[in-house]
């Protein structure tokens, strides 16, 4: 059986290796690895424009919308917190347009950290734009425990609490139309969110990627083959 193609979104940003210092469209590898545990073959989706979302997501079984950079605050009607981190305007436009023709053409969606928040902007959300205790330290991931909501998508996936890796200043605030919250921290944040059914779209504030539990992704896959078979 062929395996899905699982489309994951990129950085676009200035990178060196060997002779070259230029612009860039980076991806973490633990993101293909990740992909490839779960059963798909990943295909990086670097920005482009936002008229090219829906032919990009047609192509593809699956979307991961990845982390990275803080989400504008103007997407929500905010004025920016001075700790939120400067505008990725070229990667908004572009994921945000992702995300609307995913949910449009019902095609899997599972949104990472900054991606699980620009689901929630998506859908009319907003979003607090500071908060502690989410972080390791400076380029070091946290761990803590996410209790998942009994009845949900995500504790289907994960029926018991979990620790998980984290590294995030920002998280949902109030939840967009459609969405529901599926995991909460011990502190109260809203840890995971997805819609009802039939759609299978769900948002992670950590970083399932850099751990070693896969449950998730292969629930991914498995919609991704399911959605297949039906086109």
């Amino acid at each position: 059986m062929t395996k899905p193609l699982i489309g994951v979104t990129t950085y676009l940003d200035r990178a060196r290796w060997g002779v070259w210092d230029m612009p860039a469209a980076l991806l973490a590898a633990r993101y293909p690895r990740y992909v490839r545990e779960g059963g798909g073959l990943a295909a990086m989706l670097p920005p482009d424009g936002p008229g090219a979302a829906a032919a990009v997501v047609a192509r593809v079984d699956a979307l991961v919308v990845a982390g990275g950079a803080d989400v504008e605050p103007v997407r929500y009607g905010a004025e920016p917190d001075p700790r939120t981190g400067p505008p990725a305007r070229e990667r908004d436009d572009w994921e945000l347009a992702l995300i609307d023709a995913a949910l449009a053409s019902g095609t899997p969606l599972l949104g990472v950290c900054r991606g699980m928040q620009l689901l929630n902007v998506a859908l009319g959300g907003t979003l607090t734009q500071h908060l502690d205790g989410h972080v390791g330290a400076e380029g070091v991931m946290g761990l803590h425990p996410v209790k998942p909501v009994p009845g949900t998508l995500y504790a289907s996936l994960v029926p018991e609490q979990a620790e998980v890796p984290t590294y995030h200043h920002q998280a949902v605030d109030r939840l967009g139309a459609g969405l529901v919250a599926s995991a909460y921290a011990e502190d109260g944040t809203v840890e995971a969110v997805e819609l009802d059914e039939p759609a299978w779209a769900l948002g992670v504030q950590w970083h399932p990627e850099m751990g070693e539990d896969f449950r998730i992704v292969r629930g991914l896959v498995r919609a991704a083959a399911e959605a297949a078979v039906r086109r």
